[in-house]
This record gives C-alpha cells, sequence and structure tokens, in this order.
C-alpha cells in the first residue's frame, strides 16, 4: 500500500447519501440472486442476474475487472472462504454460498456480502453461519466515534473465538469510497485500543471470514480463490458503515436479501 493509499478519507454527508443509495442497489441485486439459488443453477447464471440488476440500475459492478477479476460477483463456495469465481459449478442440496458484490455509480463504491445456504444443512454449519452473522454486528457497534479500529477488530475476534472459530488473518475488511479498497484496513482480529482513530465520516467495509476449522488459508491456482487450508467451512457477511459519534450508520442492507429468505424459510440470524 502505497503512502497516498494510507490518507484516510473522511465523506461528507452529499458522498455518504450516494454510498446509500448504492447500497440500496446492491442490497436489490443480492435478493434477485437470492431468489435464485436452488439446486440445479451455476453460480455463472448468478453473477449474470447481478451484472444485469446493476446495469438496469445504471450503475457498474465494482468488482468486474478490478485487478482483472472476471466477473461481476465474487461466489465462494463452501470451504472456499472469498473470491470464488463464477462458473458453470452447479449448486446443490447442502452447499452454503458466500455472495460478495460491490455498486459503483456516481464516483463511490458501496460493498456488502451475505452467505447463503440451500437445502439440507448440517447444526454445526448453521450454527457458524449464525453466529459469523452476529460477529458482523458486534463489530459494527464498535464504529463510533473515539473508538480505534482495534476495538472492531478485538469484537469480531472475540466473539467468533468464543466458539471456538478460526478468524481468518490474511483477509481484512477496508475503507470504501471513491476507491473499491481505502484506508484503513480493519481487520477481524486486534486489540482494543489500538490502530486508527475512527472519526465522523470514516467509511468501513466490515466483514468476518470465519472458519469451522483451523484459521489457516490457502490460494487456489486462478490467483484468486481463498479456500480454508483444512477444507472446512467458511462464512463471509459485510456491511459497508459509517462512523457515526454515538453508533454506526449502516449504508448497505439486507433487508431486501433476508425478505427473499424470510419467503423461503431460511433467514440465518
Amino acid at each position: 500500500m502505497s503512502k497516498k493509499d494510507k490518507i484516510i478519507y473522511l465523506k461528507s454527508e452529499e458522498e455518504l447519501e450516494i454510498i446509500r443509495q448504492n447500497g440500496q442497489i446492491l442490497g436489490k441485486a443480492h435478493a434477485e440472486v437470492a431468489k435464485l439459488i436452488e439446486p440445479g443453477i451455476t453460480t455463472k447464471a448468478l453473477d449474470k442476474v447481478a451484472y444485469e440488476f446493476i446495469k438496469d440500475s445504471g450503475a457498474k459492478p465494482s468488482f468486474l475487472g478490478y485487478n482483472d477479476f472476471p466477473a461481476s460477483l465474487c461466489i465462494s463456495i463452501n470451504e472456499v472462504v472469498v473470491h470464488g469465481i463464477p462458473s458453470n459449478r452447479i449448486l446443490k442440496d447442502g452447499d452454503i454460498i458466500s455472495i460478495d458484490g460491490g455498486v459503483y455509480k456516481d464516483g463511490f463504491h458501496a460493498d456488502s456480502a451475505y452467505t447463503y445456504t440451500l437445502g439440507e444443512i448440517k447444526t454445526e454449519v448453521l450454527d457458524l453461519l449464525k453466529h459469523t452473522y452476529r460477529s458482523l454486528f458486534k463489530g459494527i457497534e464498535q464504529a463510533r466515534v473515539g473508538n480505534r479500529i482495534g476495538d472492531v477488530s478485538f469484537a469480531v475476534q472475540n466473539y467468533a473465538e468464543s466458539f471456538n472459530y478460526g478468524v481468518v488473518r490474511e483477509l481484512v475488511g477496508h475503507g470504501v469510497g471513491k476507491y473499491l479498497h481505502e484506508a484503513p484496513e480493519v481487520p477481524n482480529f486486534g486489540k482494543r485500543g489500538n490502530g486508527p482513530k475512527l472519526l465522523e465520516g470514516m467509511v468501513l467495509a466490515i466483514e468476518p471470514m470465519i472458519t469451522l476449522g483451523k484459521r489457516g488459508v490457502v490460494q487456489e491456482n486462478d490467483n484468486w480463490t481463498i479456500r480454508t487450508e483444512d477444507r472446512k467451512h467458511a462464512a463471509h457477511y459485510e456491511h459497508t458503515v459509517v462512523v457515526r459519534k454515538d453508533s454506526a450508520e449502516i449504508l448497505t442492507t439486507f433487508q431486501y436479501i433476508e425478505e427473499v429468505l424470510a419467503k423461503k424459510n431460511l433467514v440465518i440470524a
């Protein structure tokens, strides 16, 4: 990361409104994908739906072409933690599917991820999803003025490790704004009171990546896909938030996703 990239940009209310609106588009794109998560569909077909919805909304998929990434979504199945490339792989009963996406419009990005289930899922895997989801909100609770990045990081780690889960260290959350990845980094592990001080207007992507087994990960030969070293399942949830005085404001949304999941009786939390 260059010196320039270490600058933390505070966003104006006008800029935050753009990110908020992009978060709405992204949440609705997620929901369109969620409707189609059924046995027999390919991950490439899901990616196409998201691409078309985002483009029809007058926006661009943040991920498409980013460092030559070839798709609009990262779709990561079972032991894949993040950065799975959509393909002709067919989803099947018992899979869990992490879908991470971004929307770029009017000069700003929004970024969010959600892990979905398909069919009969083992209780221990459902618990992993539930607790990873909750760890996200534990981190968000700490994203307020006067705290530090380490307070967010510690909250995620402390909650996840209380269930003996692995907390991935090689991949972290980040600032979001004019660029998809900005300073500061937001690890899912750390010490309270450490790291940059949180200021009003800082926009962060908080994204716990939690494993059922050990925390070690490896990168596949495609130079993108990151999976658990022990091949146990992983879960991933992400919101873009802005630091406020008393509590963080969430700029992305799970509302549309969870309305779809409720109709399928699949709400995790």
